[in-house]
């Protein structure tokens, strides 16, 4: 607080003074555990500091207390700290968030170590080994609250080793970040089916890890690959651009400077859904499908910050579902960029917006382009289709083709007074395809809804129709009508097999 005091004799030069107020401990550690984590996004914090430090190996470990409570911790084989550096590390706001950081730093505030983890527990112990020294401090909220003072307690050696994952994990150096009294971690009021919650969660953290760290996992030019696992067992990466599948595509790279820093954008078309396995397109739709996450995808120095925005530049829809663009930024542009104390929030400047906005039409051009050319291939093939397209006075309509063989020959059967009815019928058929239910289950599961491959009894049935039990065509004809005619023309096995029967007839 600052008072400015004027006295009767120096009223002329008013004296500046100050009072120094210490925050309240109980009330400010209560502030800080809501700052808006989620358990997924907390882990992936303290993660961050691993790979900060040099870190290979990244091991996310999980069990249960003797009282049948949960803990979680990291632990990893980078640098390590001394006890100096720990305390310090320890300390909330430890570091300047305008100072100017290491390249490849993920830290931001010096806050995350500690917000994270508060943000899910109520004692964080961390343990760290560094030149043959090991050390460990700990924050027990309880006591802070109790006392209203920040006492970072030193355990000593028993208690370190009654901990539920000790100092020899640290071989050569490393730290343990130990989470127990997890209060913020909701298993269910059913002690039987919390063990099954709790798996729950660890595999949503596992799931979060895999795509938030994924270049990381996978490793890239000049950059060393690091493992991460949960209880030994490996995670893999989760790329969601599908960069290395052949049928995606690479629409070029764009490159921005900005206060002289580059800031990288590359666009990807993934595939359709018709180039890739059942499997590959869901997982690369992910939870929320590919409406949900198409859009940017923003790198902080490799690590993904936010992803699945257009930022209000464009809508998400259906056509360009397929569209993600990664963007990499480096750490020395965050304060144009607004990263957040969770980094899970990110907004491009304006400078990179323009940007943006001038090759924004290109990618969603592309993006449509596995729909359109896909559509025009069929319409233009030298098959007949069961359906046509129309277009006119800006309006799109599907109508049954009269020029198929099956309705043509049909057409031809009926009495002349019939005829008209039959073309009516056709329209009505036409006039009332389901179009929004076709858009919607398309949209929710496309390959459910893919033309099916007809049974060899159904086109045995149509073969029969269509040229009878004693065909009065030649058997060469016959068989171009069924290589270019919807259905027997996506069955070419069933065509060979049954022209075969035919010539053995004959």
């Amino acid at each position: 607080m600052t008072t400015a005091l004027t006295t009767s004799s120096n009223r002329e030069h008013p004296r500046e003074d100050f009072e120094v107020i210490e925050p309240a401990a109980s009330n400010m550690i209560e502030a800080l555990r809501d700052i808006g984590y989620s358990l997924e996004s907390a882990i992936a914090d303290i993660i961050d500091n691993s790979i900060s430090a040099s870190a290979r190996n990244i091991d996310i470990r999980f069990g249960w207390c003797h009282q049948n409570q949960p803990w979680i911790a990291v632990v990893d084989d980078g640098d390590g700290m001394l006890e100096k550096e720990l305390v310090e590390a320890m300390r909330p706001g430890g570091k300047d968030p305008l100072q100017t950081r290491k390249p490849n730093d993920l830290g931001r505030f010096g806050l995350g170590l500690k917000t994270a983890s508060f943000s899910q527990c109520r004692e964080l112990t961390v343990i760290t080994a560094k030149e043959g020294e090991v050390h460990c401090r700990q924050w027990d909220l309880d006591i802070v609250r109790d006392r209203n003072k920040w006492l970072l307690r030193r355990p000593l050696t028993p208690e370190i080793e009654s901990f539920p994952i000790g100092p020899n994990e640290l071989k050569l150096g490393g730290t343990i970040v130990l989470w127990r009294k997890l209060d913020r971690l909701d298993l269910g009021s059913n002690p039987t089916s919390s063990h099954i919650v709790f798996n729950e969660r660890i595999n949503a953290i596992c799931e979060h890890v895999s795509l938030i760290f994924h270049r990381f996992i996978s490793g890239e030019p000049g950059k060393p690959k690091i493992s991460f696992k949960v209880n030994n067992f490996s995670i893999e990466p989760n790329d969601p651009f599908n960069a290395r599948h052949p049928a995606t595509m690479h629409l070029g790279e764009e490159v921005l400077e900005i206060e002289g820093k580059t800031v990288t954008l590359r666009p990807y078309i993934l595939p359709h859904h018709s180039k890739v396995s059942q499997s590959t397109y869901e997982a690369a739709g992910g939870k929320e499908g590919y409406l949900r996450n198409q859009g940017f995808y923003i790198y902080r120095n490799r690590r993904l910050i936010i992803h699945g925005t257009w930022f209000r530049m464009a809508t998400q829809d259906e056509i360009t579902k397929l569209a993600r663009v990664q963007v990499d930024i480096p750490n020395t542009l965050d304060h144009l960029w607004t990263i957040d104390v969770r980094k899970s929030r990110a907004h491009p400047p304006e400078a990179v917006k323009r940007r943006l906005r001038g090759i924004l039409e290109k990618i969603r051009e592309g993006a449509k382009r596995p729909y359109v050319h896909r559509g025009t291939s069929v319409l233009s093939s030298k098959n007949i289709p069961v359906w046509t397209r129309h277009h006119h006075n800006n309006r799109i309509s599907y109508v049954p083709n009269s020029a198929h063989p099956l309705l043509s020959e049909l057409r031809l059967d009926l009495p002349a007074s019939l005829r008209q009815r039959f073309d009516g019928l056709m329209n009505i058929l036409g006039a009332s395809l389901p179009f929004a239910t076709l858009f919607n289950d398309m949209a929710a599961d496309p390959k459910a809804t893919d033309a099916p491959v007809e049974p060899e009894e159904t086109l045995e049935k149509l073969a029969e129709l269509l040229f009878g039990d004693q065909p009065q065509l030649e058997i060469s004809e016959i068989e171009h009508v069924m290589r270019t005619t919807e259905p027997f023309s996506s069955a070419q096995k069933f065509i060979s097999t049954y022209i075969l029967r035919l010539k053995r007839k004959g």
